[in-house]
């Protein structure tokens, strides 16, 4: 068809335009029909914008089929008229092209933009939904601009849609319907029990969804509104939306119990400088990869209802609102193959090998697989176009296989007969797989990871080192560190006595770590460094923890019916673990942490309600904190993991979101988007210095 630029198809003449614009209206056709589109969003917005450059050079061979100027590229079409048509929006791609349109807007107008409000591009369906007299009567997909499919049969699968509203208020609302991560996850399971192929991505989820009306399940979506507008027979209402600004709009949509973006991390805000939107724009792209539901850019419209009128609207979009894209996360790709890897604890995890594809700006080859019950629920098969999503840090995830594109040529995914590691028997009673020699398949693994700073925090312990000890039998597990004798080092290759005299200093040092990290280090699974501290200050000892029942351990924040039951039969296979650390004299007790009432004594969560789970008296006793930005001073060589502890040993609770719940934000240099959410939300920000004279007495007595 022709070369590939970063922003656009070039097409090399009147034959490759006619293509790309065959090929364009098809993608369009089945994507906003049923969300599955041969293209993924990146490959056909590049495409478009390849027909639309071709077209300004070469005006006359504009053919009628092309998507440019239409809006949904002219492929989508409806029987309900639209009271006011819902058009699409244009698109930038960078700070450029946005200060560029902005300029053409106030140039339109006359004067400067008084306001923005900046909001997120939400990844779903646009729909309108009726009410009158506060009743939900219909629900319209955006169709063609002008008219939209009737989708009322969806009422009451949609959270956030109340069907009746706070006011008897006769209004209509527009806004996006979306499948939050969950709700996608949850929606591929229903569906794959009921026979269905899995959805290839939320959006294909929730268009498909939407339009369904005869199916033996139901499955749920999430509405956010982003404005409204009067109903010809909205009386004085009228009035009022049209000379409120878009900002007050939403805010009176939410108080009507209509759900809008204002309770999510990247919630509409308004700004008064092209400067501060290309602020908020980097912040909200920041967030991206940790929100519940996808985004695909950031919404900017002009606020005030003056400004809107002035600019007006054309054929396909407002001239007063623009939509600033992101980067793809999502692409379409071949699946090529599977590798199977053994853990440190034994479990044998799939990984996805692909045909390498360019997302969000790097390279992608490999994709995570959670489980094999996960591959027959999906029926991935070798060979499969499959969508892969990526967004910041986020490992890749395969999503789903488009199954529309298979040809027949497929091939089943073979599972594993024996441990790939050691070729021992697979216990595969639960979903994931494990070795039956468990830890001991990945001695190196389990030990090295056991030594680590956020565990053990032995220096001088690398992986080398560890493989030495391992092949020369003096480890079996890393309780055997405890036992080491100088003389049995310095018979190690590379081993002189000033190195072993440090190692095993460090293993000293190791000895006296608290109960939080030898926990942690024992690397139950489903627990991480924060659950452990969390499990270690409720029982503050060992002795506790492994006398506890599914029951008990389900009064810990954050542990369900499901990891109480998993955490109490590995502390079981861990037994004889523990009792070797507990003979080397390994420490087993949390400072500063307070056990729980004795069975007959006040119950646990009365008790834990009076006296604040032991905090009581504390210097951040009931307080959440979060830490964010490079810390200075004394708690400048402190790590994140670090920092956490400290937190939880002076009786607040770590957490790393910034939230209404928190209580207090510890902003080092370069705090960002949390300094910014914290502002808003009116939360308390201390500088480090002023945080380390907050929690003196609780500081390590290395800083």
């Amino acid at each position: 068809m022709g070369a590939m630029t970063n922003s656009a198809v070039v097409l090399a003449g009147t034959a490759a335009y006619a293509a790309a614009v065959e090929e364009a209206s098809q993608a369009a056709a089945a994507y906003y029909a049923t969300g599955e589109s041969t293209l993924d969003d990146d490959a056909y917005d590049r495409l478009v914008r390849g027909i639309a450059a071709y077209e300004q050079e070469h005006p006359q061979e504009v053919l009628e089929a092309s998507p440019t100027g239409k809006v949904a590229g002219g492929a989508a079409s409806g029987d309900v008229p639209h009271t006011v048509p819902m058009l699409s929006l244009d698109n930038v791609f960078s700070a450029e092209q946005f200060a560029t349109w902005t300029a053409s807007l106030e140039r339109r107008i006359g004067r400067p933009v008084a306001a923005w409000s900046v909001e997120p591009k939400l990844d779903g369906l646009a729909v309108a939904a009726r009410y009158r007299a506060g009743r939900l009567e219909q629900l319209i997909t955006r169709g063609d601009g002008t008219a939209g499919e009737d989708v009322s049969h969806a009422i009451g699968t949609v959270v956030g849609l109340p069907e009746q509203l706070v006011e008897p208020v006769t209004i209509e609302m527009r806004g996006e319907i979306l499948m939050t991560t969950e709700q996608f996850e949850q929606a591929n399971t229903v569906r794959t029990e009921h026979g269905g192929a899995p959805f290839a991505n939320p959006r294909n989820g929730a268009a498909g969804t939407l339009r369904a009306k005869d199916r033996a399940y139901t499955v749920e979506m999430t509405f956010f509104a982003y404005g409204a507008l009067p109903l010809p027979d909205s009386g004085e209402l009228t009035d009022t939306l049209a000379e409120l600004p878009h900002s007050e709009v939403l805010e009176y949509v939410a108080g009507l119990g209509v759900h809008t973006a204002a309770d999510t991390d990247v919630a509409p805000r308004t700004v008064t400088t092209v400067e501060g939107v290309q602020a908020r724009v980097e912040e909200v792209a920041a967030l991206r990869a940790s929100l519940p539901f996808g985004i695909d850019g950031i919404v900017i419209k002009a606020d005030l209802a003056a400004d809107q009128r002035e600019a007006g609207s054309g054929t396909r979009a407002p001239r007063w609102a623009i939509a600033y894209k992101l980067p793809a996360v999502e692409k379409v790709t071949r699946l090529l193959g599977v590798e199977w890897n053994v853990g440190r604890t034994g479990i044998i995890a799939p990984r996805a090998v692909l045909e390498p594809v360019e997302i969000d700006g790097s390279t992608v080859s490999y994709a995570t697989l959670h489980n094999p019950a996960d591959i027959t629920r999906r029926d991935l098969r070798l060979g499969d176009r499959v969508m892969v999503y990526k967004a910041g840090d986020i490992i890749p995830r395969i999503e789903a296989p488009v199954a529309h594109l298979r040809t027949g040529d497929e091939q089943p995914i073979v599972f594993p007969e024996a441990c790939p590691q050691c070729g021992s028997e697979i216990d595969t009673s639960e979903q994931r797989w494990r070795c039956v020699r468990g830890r001991d398949c990945r001695l190196v693994a389990s030990i090295s990871y056991a030594a680590g700073r956020d565990q053990l925090d032995i220096e001088g312990l690398g992986a080398t080192r560890v493989v030495q000890l391992v092949d020369a039998g003096l480890v079996a597990d890393f309780a055997d560190l405890f036992t080491l004798g100088r003389e049995q080092l310095l018979g190690l290759e590379r081993m002189g006595e000033t190195s072993t005299d440090n190692l095993l200093a460090a293993i000293e040092t190791a000895r006296t770590q608290p109960l939080s990290r030898v926990f942690c280090a024992l690397g139950v699974r489903g627990t991480g460094r924060s659950m452990s501290r969390r499990i270690a200050r409720y029982f503050a000892d060992m002795d506790r923890i492994r006398a506890a029942d599914a029951e008990e351990l389900q009064r810990v924040d954050g542990i369900g019916k499901e990891k109480a039951a998993g955490v109490v039969a590995e502390l079981v296979e861990l037994a004889p673990l523990i009792e070797k650390l507990v003979a080397a004299g390994v420490n087993m007790t949390e400072p500063g942490a307070t056990p729980p009432p004795e069975p007959g004594e006040q119950g646990a969560e009365e008790a834990a309600a009076a006296d604040g789970e032991g905090t009581a008296g504390l210097p951040l006793d009931g307080m959440t904190v979060v830490v964010t930005g490079a810390m200075t001073g004394v708690l400048e060589k402190l790590s994140r993991n670090q920092m956490n502890e400290l937190i939880e040993r002076a009786g607040g609770k770590s957490s790393s979101s910034v939230s209404k719940r928190t209580t207090l934000l510890v902003a080092g240099e370069k705090a960002g988007s949390k300094r910014t959410k914290a502002e808003d939300l009116g939360v308390r920000i201390a500088a480090p210095d002023e945080f380390a004279e907050l929690i003196a007495g609780f500081l390590p007595s290395e800083v």
